[in-house]
């Protein structure tokens, strides 16, 4: 939706934060293989922006 908008850099930040949370390993919700609630997984995601 971010990039609909036109707002790239901003699309480009979430979706690194989202690939280095998985990457990390630490937080990952059932779908992703791990233990984590998806308020978990959120505020490692924004830590990482």
């Amino acid at each position: 939706m971010l990039r609909h908008l036109k707002l790239n850099k901003q699309a480009e930040q979430i979706h690194s934060a989202i690939i280095n949370t998985i990457a990390e390993g630490k937080y990952r919700t059932a779908d992703l293989g791990g233990t984590s609630t998806t308020t978990e997984f959120t505020k490692a995601i924004c830590n990482h922006l």
